[in-house]
Parts: structure tokens; sequence; C-alpha cells
């Protein structure tokens, strides 16, 4: 091989290499996900128009917690509110997570009346009620924490109106919230302030704020604040005025709750005193109950009673439950 051939060879191999070079920083410049992320930010500033997904620090659980729960949330769409309500709660769990115990918990309740000779029907009831044990616990969790958040409402907004008075900025009097105050309030303001810090407009944040929460008396609190951006007027009063009516609210829901108590009483009382006397009148003769569940007449009234019972804790829980 001539030395003209070995050059012109290289010269290729270098000219192959600089357009490759050249086509990937030009792909690069003008199609990579940061220049689009980029051109969008900077249409938003020209605009005015904000997108669709508001900025935030905030990382609801990457969508769902896990790359299984982000797959499950994609072929499922409709289980993003679901998905919410477990970020809502605070737990440590994941939206797979939640999944596979509801799947384990209701094929172990198919199984042991299968496995224990008695009907399908039976351990399809049970795998219902087995598999919703997750989503109770799910949900009492989430009002256990908004009912925390909501008892300190008060008092962090009676600190941010003396911030307020005291000369403090907005910003300051929301950090003075979230160092002075426990959680749950002071995690939820700690990440408001973080994303203010960082940049992310204030309007955004306080919506962020109100969509992690789901709180009626912060979505007061929020609209209040947004609409004195515009308007103009005295925060701090307006704060205090805020705190006065979250304060009568719970007022009126503890109220609420002493004179609905006799009616929880007797949903509990009512609902627990079949099984109990069942208990007992089985423990003191047993061959008297014997013939409910080896008669099939007797397992019918037993299926007709249970749904009764049900459809009467419903009712009564319908008729105690008292919106404020």
């Amino acid at each position: 091989m001539d030395i003209l051939t070995l050059l012109f060879a290289l010269a290729t191999f270098v000219a192959v290499v600089l357009f490759l070079e050249g086509g990937y920083l030009w792909w690069k410049s003008t199609h990579s996900a940061e220049v689009k992320r980029l051109n969008r930010r900077l249409d938003e500033v020209a605009s005015g128009i904000r997108s669709a997904k508001p900025a935030t620090l905030y990382k609801e659980q990457n969508e769902a917690g896990s790359a299984a729960g982000d797959r499950l949330l994609a072929a499922v769409p409709q289980l993003s509110g679901l998905n919410r309500m477990i970020v809502q709660s605070r737990l440590q769990m994941t939206l797979a997570q939640f999944a596979g115990w509801t799947v384990a918990l209701a094929a172990l309740g198919f199984a042991l009346p299968v496995l224990l000779n008695r009907p399908v029907f039976l351990g399809v009831a049970f795998a219902v009620g087995f598999g919703a044990l997750p989503l109770f616990y799910v949900a009492r969790a989430k009002n256990r924490h908004m009912q925390d958040f909501e008892r300190q409402l008060p008092e962090a907004l009676d600190l941010m109106g003396r911030a307020l008075r005291a000369g403090h900025a907005f910003p300051t009097a929301i950090k003075m919230v979230a160092e002075e105050m426990k959680d749950p309030i002071g995690g939820e303001f700690r990440i408001l302030f973080d994303e203010m810090n960082y940049g992310v407009p204030q309007q955004t944040a306080l919506l962020n704020l109100a969509s992690r929460t789901d709180s009626t008396d912060l979505s007061y609190f929020v609209i209040a604040v947004l609409i004195q951006r515009d308007s103009g007027g005295n925060l701090a009063e307006l704060l205090d005025n805020i705190s006065k009516i979250v304060r009568a609210r719970l007022k009126l829901y503890g109220e609420i709750r002493t004179l609905s108590a006799e009616g929880r009483l007797s949903a509990w009382i009512l609902g627990c005193l079949p099984f109990a006397t069942a208990a007992l009148i089985n423990i003191v003769n047993p061959g008297f109950m014997k013939v409910l569940w080896e008669d099939p007449a007797g397992i019918n009234f037993i299926y007709g009673a249970i749904g009764m019972m049900v459809m009467g804790v419903l009712w009564m829980r319908k008729i105690i439950r008292i919106r404020v």
C-alpha cells in the first residue's frame, strides 16, 4: 500500500468522524431534551403563559414511587387518583407496593373459605373485604394527616400574621412557619419555602401546596394570598380573619362530633352485638348453634343477616356523618 492510499484512507476516516460529530452536535443543539425544555421556558416567559404542569421541587413519588408503579400508572391512567391519595397519606408506600398488598390479601381472603370447603360466593366476599384493607389503611392515614394539618393551620396563620406585623416579608413568614412548627404543617411549608427560594413563582408554589394537601381551609389561605397580591390590602389582617374562620369551623366540627357520638356508639354496639352474642352462645351451648352453619337454610340466613348488617352500618354512617 503506497503512501497516497494510506493518506486517502486516513482523510476519509477523519471526514466520516467529523461528519458524525457535526451531525450529533447539530441534533443536540436543536432537538435534545435540554434545548426543548429551554425553548419551552423561553416561550412561557415571552408569552406569559405557564405550562399545563407547573414547576415544582416536590417529587411526587416520581409519579408512582418506583419503576413498576410508573409502568402500572402508564398502563392504567385511572390509578392517578389512587396514587395521589397514597402521596397525601405520607406513608412509606408506593403504588406498586399498594397493588401488591391488595392482590396478596385478596388472594388470601379467597383461599381461606375455599380451603375450608365453603361456598365460592363466600370466598369472593372475603377477597373483596381483605383486598379493601390497604385502601382503608391509606384513606385512614390520609385523613389523620389532614386532621393534624388542619389543627395546626390556625397557629401557622397567626404566626405568619405576627411576622408580617413585625416587618418581615411574606417568604420570611413562610420560613418561620417551616422552622417553628412541627410536622405535618412544618414540612409542607418547608417545601413551599424551598420552591419559592429556588425560583418557582410564588403563585405556582402556593398552588402546589394546595394540590399536595387537598385542604379546604388551606385553599382559602392560598386564594386570599393570590387575590391580595393582585389587589393589595393588609395581608396580616387577612390571615387573622382566615385563622378565626378556621378555628370556628373546627369548633363547630367538634360540637357536631360530640352530638353524634351517641349515634356512632350505637352503630358500633349494634354491629358487634350479633357476633358477641353468637360467640357467647357457642361457648355456653356449642350444639345449639351448630345447625346454623350445617343446615343449608342456616347458611342462607347468615348471608342475609350479613347483607342487612352491612346495609344498616352504611346507612347509619351516612346519617351520623355531617360535613362542615
